[in-house]
C-alpha cells in the first residue's frame, strides 16, 4: 500500500497517510495538527492494523474550504473518507478535537465504527476548562502555539497567508461546539474507552459525565496528565489503548 496518499471526500482533497497491516483504524489527530503529530501512538497502532490517518480540512495538507469549519461538517468529511477508500467499518482511535469529530461520527453511523477510543475530548464547548477557554478568547493566530503554525505554513495547499483565517474558524468551533447533551451518547453502541488526564483541558467531571453517558463504556484518567498525555506519557497511554482494542475486539 501506498503510505500516503489523496482523495477528494466530500469535496475536499484529503491527505490521508497510512500505516501497516490488517483490519482498518482511524486515527484522528487534533486541532491545529497533522496526521504527523502522535508518532509513538502510530507506530503501535500500526503493528497491529492499517492505520488511516487523514489530515482534515484545514490541517497539514488538506486544504480549507469555503464557510465555517464545524465538527459536524469534519464528521461527514470523516465518513466519505471512508467511502472513497471503500471502508465498510473500522476501528476509530480521536485525541482532543479527533475524538469529537469520531463521537459524531459514531452518533450519527453506529454501523461503520465496532470500537471507539476517545483521548481528551468533550461533547459540549462548555466541557473545556476555564482557563482553556479564557485562553482561547484571548488567542491571536500570530502568537498561538508556534509549531502549529510552523506546520501549518510548511503544508498547507492554502500558502502562508491563509493561517491568520483558518485560526479563526477553529478558534470559533473550539469555543462553541460541540452541543451535544449527555443523554444523547446513550445511543452509542461502540464498545468506548473514554481517556483524559487528570489536568486536561477538559474537566474530570465533563470526562466522568462522558463516560456515564455512553453505554458499555470504560474510563481511564491518568494521574498527571495534561492535555498533551499522549506525548507526556506515551508508554502508558498506548498501551492502555492497544488493551482496550484487543479486548474489546476479541
Amino acid at each position: 500500500m501506498s503510505p500516503e496518499r489523496t482523495v477528494t471526500a466530500n469535496g475536499v482533497r484529503t491527505y490521508v497517510a497510512e500505516h501497516g497491516d490488517g483490519e482498518p483504524l482511524l486515527l484522528l489527530h487534533g486541532g491545529f495538527e497533522t496526521a504527523d503529530m502522535l508518532p509513538f501512538l502510530t507506530e503501535h497502532l500500526a503493528a497491529r492494523w492499517n492505520v488511516i490517518a487523514p489530515e482534515r480540512r484545514g490541517h497539514g495538507r488538506t486544504p480549507d474550504g469555503e464557510g465555517q469549519i464545524t465538527y459536524q461538517l469534519m464528521a461527514r468529511d470523516t465518513l466519505a473518507v471512508m467511502d472513497a477508500l471503500h471502508i465498510e467499518s473500522a476501528d476509530l482511535v480521536g485525541y482532543s478535537d479527533g475524538a469529537n469529530v469520531g463521537l459524531l461520527l459514531a452518533l450519527a453511523h453506529p454501523e461503520r465504527i465496532r470500537q471507539l477510543v476517545l483521548i481528551s475530548g468533550n461533547f459540549h464547548a462548555n466541557g473545556m476548562t476555564e482557563a482553556f477557554r479564557r485562553g482561547m478568547r484571548m488567542a491571536k493566530a500570530d502568537s498561538f502555539e508556534p509549531s502549529f503554525a510552523e506546520a501549518y505554513r510548511a503544508l498547507s495547499p492554502d500558502g502562508l497567508d491563509h493561517w491568520p483565517e483558518v485560526f479563526a474558524k477553529l478558534q470559533r468551533m473550539m469555543l462553541e461546539e460541540p452541543t451535544l447533551r449527555a443523554n444523547d451518547l446513550e445511543s452509542i453502541e461502540a464498545p468506548t474507552l473514554v481517556l483524559a488526564g487528570d489536568r486536561d483541558y477538559v474537566t474530570v467531571a465533563h470526562t466522568v459525565e462522558m463516560f456515564e453517558a455512553i453505554p458499555n463504556a470504560r474510563l481511564c484518567i491518568v494521574p498527571g496528565g495534561s492535555h498533551g498525555l499522549l506525548t507526556e506519557q506515551p508508554a502508558l497511554t498506548t498501551r492502555v489503548i492497544l488493551d482496550f482494542l484487543a479486548e474489546a475486539g476479541s
